[in-house]
């Protein structure tokens, strides 16, 4: 699998190079936003980019923001200082996947990677049940995508696997901590505010009107259901 690495410190990023090759992983490097861009659009294989935050010329948001939009299955793991909480919220706004605190550990930035990676990769299912069908959507599993009147709804990985947790329980209330453990995984330490960041950029892509979600319900206090067969008002 091939992961682009975006760090502008030499040290760092051999640390992290030689760790992720130790792995397996062939790791494609970059110092800056702008040879980060330019290496994705030359390797069409990347599956995940970790990127730094702080970065000489563009930073890591805008070069998140800009892989998110051209290629919105690639996950994504921002490298942020532990210090700045906002930088975490920022990161999951502009279409990352998850985050890790400076400094690290090279334990825990191979677990966040091989969690990501495990979640990227279809799991086999029987030839019956490749479809979700949540009219008006259709979720197509095998090629993971969510489809709704033959239009492919752009998702990354973390908001189709929450789509397809609520959509396996459409019509039940599903807690944000299931949520969280179910998409995120059982270790994952964090705030609970990156499901929430995660629905509104779901609902965005879905809903007619946002504010007033049809499909993707909140369950104040608790979490989020998935209201199954509503009309589509569109036809």
């Amino acid at each position: 699998m091939k992961v682009l690495l975006l760090e502008d410190e030499k040290s760092i990023r051999d640390f992290v190079r030689i760790n992720l090759k130790r792995e397996g992983y062939e790791v494609i490097e970059a110092g800056t936003g702008e040879e980060a861009l330019d290496l994705a659009d030359q390797q069409s294989d990347i599956v995940i980019a970790i990127l730094d935050v702080m970065l000489p010329g563009i930073d890591g948001f805008e070069v998140c923001g800009q892989l998110r939009k051209k290629y919105p299955r690639l996950g994504i793991i921002m490298l942020t200082a532990k210090s700045q909480e906002l930088d975490k919220v920022m990161g999951l706004e502009f279409g990352a996947d998850d985050y890790v605190s400076k400094p690290f550990s090279p334990a825990e930035l191979l677990a966040r990677v091989k969690a990501l990676h495990r979640r990227l990769t279809p799991i086999p299912e029987a030839e019956d049940k490749n479809e979700i069908n949540i009219a008006p959507f259709t979720l197509l599993l095998d090629e993971r995508k969510l489809i709704r009147v033959e239009q492919e709804i752009d998702l990354t990985p973390k908001e189709f696997a929450i789509i397809k947790l609520l959509a396996e329980n459409a019509n039940k209330a599903i807690s944000r901590d299931e949520i969280l453990t179910a998409v995120w995984g059982q270790f994952f330490v964090g705030d609970l505010k990156i499901v929430d960041v995660n629905i509104r950029r779901i609902r965005q892509k879905i809903e007619d009107d946002p504010a007033h979600p049809a499909f993707l319900e909140t369950v104040w206090g608790y979490g989020y259901l998935w209201r199954k067969d509503v009309p589509d008002e569109r036809h």
